[in-house]
């Protein structure tokens, strides 16, 4: 290797550029900037105020945090949803004077106070939920004619009842806990506020309203399309708004015991302010609780400071004002730019290099010399099918294949000239395994592991394992699980392409050439899933050893056989059987001899050797080709190779120039037949062995029945 080589396989080593991908692509990261700012005025309000984090100071904050953050819930719940709510300081304002004028004027009791003024706020929530759900009203000018006329109610109630309000007094102890009362040091409206909050992140991100929700904010038209009533959703979040805010109105009112016109004035541009600051949308579609209290900090402690810096009071509104206008600009901003940005980030190539490769020329003294062997194999389903990726025999000799729009086929024998539908899985089958009872187990790419009876029930096994402890992005859940194979325990092992892209994808992992893969290990007796091996080089082609105590694997942009082992003094530990294919490896499965039979996908070329050197340079052509031509293996010609134990290739079964499978992605020997899957054919191959068993069948093999 060259000083430049060595260098350059350095600094993708030490520099791990995915990172940044991984970050913008996360959710999350649109916290990054509300947190910044929370940090700043966090960090100005310290230095210029004195004791301004006193714990004084912070109690009182606290209580009033426990308010306003209901306020902006409130507020973002129907921001969410596309909408906005103006009228949230009005129904705040009329919550506090309704709850002091039933406490101190009706004498109404505190259980019953309660539920009439969270009902108010549900009512005025549901007028404007009927008027822009229902008769589709502008939500701006909706909520704002709102606000005029329930302030309007306020103050008409005010004239009446202020001076009664002001000279009662509610003798209850639990009223006296609501304003003044502490809960494990806490004030209970900051509990309140927590307890709710983790509520609704429940709702938004584990239950179907939630998500509801997000689709109705994100595209009307098309949540309609799917089912949704939107109507109701819009209207239900309006109702909720509304009895947040009254929830709100009613714990200041237990703070203070008093009731004015300006209370609650400027509280809807505060919450919308709040909203936006902490990164949700004002396009609806995007938004969380995380957000709504990050952003509510901020503004609080803005407000707070501002005025304890004795600013004149215009100038508290002028601040908030001009903070809100750059929360838009920034949201706007952020959401027109993020994805271009993403784009040109998230594909991070680094360096790979690979062992010289063999010679496949006649005369090039390798058992890897090209031939016609597979050009005139006999063609099944020629037409009929489309990308069987994996092909499996049972031992009724009928024929299984999975195909590209999520079906299982199977070609009943002996002729395979009938085909049926066996069972509809709904994702992209890929490898396949026969169990000792015999249901087939499938890998279904963005689903994960599944297993099909021969009742033709189709049955999840497994779509998660253990999340990485050093990974961004979330690698719990399996994205393009692709093969396997079913150890003598009943431990299902089964590789995992890449934890980055999906199935659509996989020629962008190609050109990353990049550790994403992994191996991991299903048991059917716990139930349980775990990761095996991490950061392989699409690994693929899970097969069994013939002794049962080692299994093997490809890496199929490594052009590499690898060995695992489950017993033995190597258990636990893997090694390179075959470190220098002249092709791609995919599939892997048993021969009849106790050799195994192994699928090129594609061949190397030297152009594409070359560019895996040049992470730069394949970077740039992301960034600038269209994908369509990129540098790309040669999968125009299909070869499967079989080999032993040692790693010693053995033969090779060409199709020179591709006219019958260009790109061999899986074979099956089975009684003295070798049948060929490709996952971007549309048939099946079938080929003669002149030296094969002719009554060797993979499943009675692999569980002693014969």
């Amino acid at each position: 290797m060259s000083f430049s080589e060595a260098a350059t396989r350095l600094r993708y080593r030490l520099v791990p550029d995915h990172v940044i991908g991984e970050l913008l692509s996360k959710r999350w990261s649109d916290n990054a900037i509300p947190f910044v700012l929370l940090l700043l005025v966090i960090g100005f309000m310290g230095v210029m105020i004195p004791n301004f984090f006193s714990a004084v100071n912070l109690s009182d904050t606290a209580r009033q945090y426990g308010e306003f953050g209901l306020v902006t819930i409130a507020m973002m719940i129907v921001m969410v949803a596309g909408g906005i709510d103006l009228s949230i300081s009005s129904t705040y304002a009329l919550a506090n004077l309704v709850a002091l004028a039933l406490l101190n004027v009706a004498g109404w009791p505190l259980y019953a106070v309660i539920p009439v003024t969270l009902a108010i706020g549900g009512a005025i929530g549901l007028v404007n939920g009927i008027l822009i759900g229902y008769f589709r009203l502008r939500a701006f000018l909706t909520t704002l004619v709102t606000l005029i006329v329930v302030r309007s109610v306020v103050d008409l109630l005010l004239l009446h009842y202020a001076v009664q309000i002001a000279g009662g007094f509610v003798d209850s102890d639990v009223w006296f806990f609501l304003g003044e009362g502490n809960v494990l040091g806490l004030p209970v409206s900051f509990v309140i506020m927590g307890v709710l909050a983790i509520g609704f992140h429940m709702l938004f991100s584990r239950m179907r309203i939630g998500w509801r929700i997000m689709a109705v904010g994100g595209s009307r038209r098309s949540a309609h399309n799917v089912g949704i009533r939107v109507e109701r959703v819009v209207c239900l979040t309006y109702v909720i708004s509304g009895v947040l805010a009254s929830m709100a109105g009613l714990l200041f009112a237990s703070r203070l015991s008093g009731a004015g016109a300006d209370t609650g004035v400027g509280l809807e541009i505060m919450a919308l302010t709040a909203a936006v600051l902490g990164g949700n949308s004002l396009g609806g579609g995007r938004g969380s609780i995380a957000k709504a209290l990050m952003g509510s900090i901020a503004v609080l402690l803005l407000v707070n400071g501002l005025v304890r810096l004795g600013l004149p009071a215009g100038a508290s509104s002028v601040g908030l004002g001009l903070v809100l206008l750059i929360a838009v600009a920034i949201d706007v901003r952020w959401l027109k730019n993020r994805h271009k940005l993403l784009a040109k980030v998230y594909v991070s190539p680094t360096f790979m290099s690979l062992p010289p490769s063999p010679a496949t020329a006649a005369d090039g003294g390798t058992n890897y010399a090209l031939n016609d062997r597979l050009r005139d194999v006999e063609l099944i389903g020629l037409g009929e099918i489309e990308g069987p990726e994996d092909v499996i025999l049972d031992r009724n000799d009928n024929l299984y294949c999975g195909t590209r729009i999520g079906e299982i086929v199977r070609f009943n024998a002996p002729d395979y000239k009938t085909r049926e539908v066996f069972a509809h899985v709904g994702g992209r089958p890929l490898g396949m395994a026969i169990d000792r009872d015999d249901n087939i187990l499938v890998c279904i790419g963005g689903m994960g592991l599944y297993s099909i009876g021969q009742d033709r029930s189709v049955t999840k096994l497994t779509d998660e394992t253990n999340r990485s402890k050093d990974s961004i992005i979330d690698d719990s859940r399996l994205k393009l699980a692709d093969d396997l194979d079913i150890a003598p325990d009943g431990k299902i092992y089964f590789s995992e392409a890449t934890i980055r892209y999906e199935m659509h994808d996989w020629p962008v992992d190609a050109l990353e050439g990049r550790g994403n893969g992994r191996i991991i290990c299903y048991d059917p007796a716990t139930k349980s899933t775990r990761t095996l091996i991490r950061k392989l080089v699409f690994p693929n082609g899970i097969c069994m050893a013939h002794d049962n105590r080692s299994f093997f694997f490809a890496e199929t942009w490594g052009c590499r056989i690898n060995r695992y082992w489950l017993e033995g003094p190597k258990a636990g530990t893997w090694e390179r059987l075959i470190p220098d294919l002249p092709g791609y490896p995919d599939n892997i499965n048993r021969a009849s001899d106790g050799t195994y039979w192994a699928a090129l996908v594609g061949m190397r070329t030297p152009s594409l050797d070359l560019a895996m050197k040049m992470p730069a340079f394949r970077k740039r052509m992301a960034r600038r080709v269209a994908a369509d031509e990129w540098l790309f293996p040669n999968i125009n010609t299909g070869c499967v190779i079989r080999f032993d134990d040692q790693g010693r290739v053995l033969e090779t079964l060409w199709d020179f120039g591709g006219e019958n499978h260009p790109m061999i992605t899986s074979m099956r020997e089975h009684k003295g037949y070798l049948y060929l899957g490709g996952i971007s054919n549309n048939r099946i191959g079938r080929i003669r062995l002149a030296d094969a068993d002719p009554d060797w069948i993979a499943p009675e093999h692999y569980w002693g029945r014969k």
